[in-house]
């Protein structure tokens, strides 16, 4: 059965008048009539009683006439939310982020991207670089919100803002009350780093500072995320990592955040998508991000 014809039925059902259904749907009369010839037959009973004076559903036509209407209803719904999520108008949108980004740079997004696209949802999940971009990889997440460029072809990446790297350390710390720390002075001195497939970037932009201070890092052990590496420093004489923002926001008691200069070790905030897979859900959450990402890059 054509579709077509159950508009056709439709409009007959409404005008009660074949002239005007034909030129409400820009048909001959002839053409419509046809139509609903063939759809009688194909339902098999009269639909549509005719006279010289007269056109009437019969009450089978009736009963058609209702069913056809929720059809047609239907139908048209999932053509609109189609084409609404091939559009970028709406859909689910998976968006994997760390702390910068949940601070600095999505409430505003998302709240860009719900006036825009108010049948776009969103669902979110705070992880580390790796598993981030492990999810990105496989179709876990849409979107993410890491430090540092991918290495993978399958990924593209777009920078958006830059966070320096503290020190954190115990309030008994010597260093507690300094208002900055030269990474030279590092050297000789148990540190807390994130494993490296963690981190990668948070990982070796560390390392890198300390090799640019001229001076090689004592590690005392490798932690899995930033609820660790507080524990860890409250409890013992070491010295831990963070970003500036997650520092800056920190509810952990007997933690003090201590500023790395000479050099200052920075990272980089990209957010990330999939080479292949660009969606247009994707397109309209880097459309809502461009405001922020002008704003906050250096």
């Amino acid at each position: 059965m054509e579709f077509r014809y159950l508009r056709s039925f439709l409009a007959i059902a409404e005008e009660l008048h074949f002239g005007r259904a034909a030129q409400r749907l820009h048909l001959a009369q002839p053409s419509l009539s046809q139509q609903l010839q063939r759809l009688e037959r194909e339902v098999g009973v009269e639909l549509v009683r005719r006279s010289s004076h007269q056109v009437r559903l019969t009450p089978a036509g009736e009963v058609f006439r209702d069913e056809a209407e929720k059809l047609v209803e239907r139908m048209d719904r999932a053509v609109a939310a189609t084409r609404a999520v091939a559009t970028g108008r709406a859909g689910m949108l998976s968006i994997g982020f760390n702390f910068p980004a949940g601070q600095e740079l999505l409430p505003a997004a998302l709240a860009r991207l719900d006036a825009e696209h108010p049948r776009v949802q969103t669902q979110l999940w705070e992880r580390r670089t790796g598993p981030q971009l492990e999810g990105v990889l496989d179709g876990e997440l849409d979107v993410a919100f890491v430090y540092g460029s991918p290495a993978s072809p399958q990924l593209r990446s777009k920078e958006l803002m830059r966070v320096p790297i503290v020190a954190v350390v115990g309030e008994q710390h010597p260093w507690a009350g300094r208002e900055a720390l030269p990474v030279r002075m590092l050297e000789g001195q148990p540190c807390l780093l994130f494993r490296r497939e963690q981190s990668p970037a948070m990982h070796d932009a560390i390392t890198g500072a300390a090799e640019r201070a001229g001076i090689k890092l004592t590690i005392a052990g490798e932690v899995d995320d930033p609820v660790a590496t507080g524990v860890l420093v409250s409890a013992r004489q070491v010295i831990g990592f963070s970003s500036a923002s997650r520092a800056a926001r920190a509810t952990a008691q007997g933690l003090v955040a201590v500023p790395l200069t000479a050099p200052a070790p920075m990272l980089a905030v990209h957010v990330v998508w999939r080479a292949e897979d660009r969606s247009p859900l994707v397109d309209a959450l880097l459309t809502a991000l461009e405001p922020a990402g002008r704003q906050l890059r250096p």
